[in-house]
């Protein structure tokens, strides 16, 4: 810990300041926040009420109006600080509000109503946690449904993902066949092609194979993908074919080269394609939208959508509920992330 203070607080200049060192600070903590902030706003956020989401202007923490039981009234009053006529300030729970007049009292005396302007007062306010925008929609609203079918479709998709596109990154990148590269060639130009441009076709081939409405249809039709193929033939091209042909001699078959040699020694670029198919899965929203008509079916994406009506958005409990659809993103990227750069960078070797 000592070692890794000291490289923060080391100073071009020695003991005095340089100005490299003031930029360098200065772009550092902009890149930070430009970085957390948003993730940091969203999770402030989502412990806000409807209320306190339209506020303006709007505050980074959540809060909540103090309230008092007030002797008379079934409901607990909300605390304002109010300037008088005379300029004194007394503390008032409202009881109404008529137009721009609030009817209020106090609470050691609540016999006497006062009318006061509403430009004259100001609530008194305490950070609270609106805990209701998370509890409500994982118990009431199916969210634990939708969150089982995402991590279903996610670990399936990725599986399927990392056996087959491994698969033909080992036939293009260690066996010689006419047409090897433009088989290649075909697979990387496919990047061109968008979904919006195959979603027709796709559609058709998933409805006619009886795949629509079924998680499996979001499944299968995505775990090719041409990213995943070329990043793990590139980094297969920088394992010595001598060692697979030491391993022919001992006879040892192809698929035991493939599975006892080639992944285990691929397993960084594997852990950067299983990052990024998670990443891909977790938060498709079009092919599942297109893909599912039952509500029992949907995924987190999807499921978020029903909260986003024609008259009422829902910003309390989408803001909550895509805070927990960060979690698992969140945490394969902190487990898998130090296979990131000696993955990426591997891959570009020849």
């Amino acid at each position: 810990m000592t070692g890794v203070m000291a490289f923060i607080a080391r100073r071009r200049g020695g003991k005095s300041w340089h100005w490299t060192d003031a930029v360098t600070w200065i772009w550092l903590i902009g890149g930070l926040f430009v970085m957390f902030g948003p993730a940091l706003w969203l999770t402030a956020s989502s412990f806000k009420s409807p209320a306190q989401l339209a506020e303006f202007p709007p505050t980074i923490l959540p809060y909540v109006s103090r309230q008092v039981d007030v002797e008379g009234y079934d409901k607990p009053l909300n605390l304002y600080t109010v300037t008088m006529p005379d300029g004194s300030s007394r503390i008032l729970a409202e009881v109404r509000r008529v137009g721009i007049v609030a009817h209020m009292v106090d609470p050691q005396s609540p016999g006497e109503i006062v009318k006061i302007n509403i430009a004259d007062r100001k609530p008194l306010r305490e950070i609270g946690f609106a805990t209701e925008n998370y509890v409500v929609p994982l118990q009431q609203n199916d969210f634990l449904l939708y969150l089982r079918n995402s991590v279903f479709v996610t670990v399936i998709a990725t599986l399927i993902t990392l056996l087959t596109n491994s698969m033909a990154a080992f036939a293009l990148s260690k066996y010689k066949f006419p047409g090897r590269d433009f088989v290649l060639l075909l697979i990387v130009g496919t990047l061109m092609v968008p979904l919006s441009v195959v979603l027709v076709p796709l559609y058709s081939v998933v409805n006619a194979t009886g795949l629509f409405d079924s998680l499996w249809g979001i499944i299968l039709p995505t775990v090719a993908t041409p990213t995943g193929v070329f990043l793990l033939r590139q980094y297969m091209l920088t394992i010595p074919d001598e060692l697979l042909d030491a391993a022919r001699m001992d006879n040892a078959s192809e698929w035991q080269i493939y599975w006892r040699i080639v992944l285990p020694l691929a397993a960084p670029a594997l852990a950067v394609l299983a990052i990024f198919s998670v990443v891909w899965r977790w938060n498709d929203f079009l092919w599942p939208l297109v893909v599912l008509s039952r509500k029992e079916l949907y995924t987190l994406q999807v499921g978020l959508n029903t909260y986003a009506g024609e008259l009422n958005v829902q910003w309390h409990y989408i803001l909550a509920m895509t805070v927990v659809t960060m979690i698992p993103v969140v945490l394969v990227f902190v487990f898998l992330q130090r296979f990131i750069t000696s993955g990426i960078a591997g891959s570009g070797l020849k």
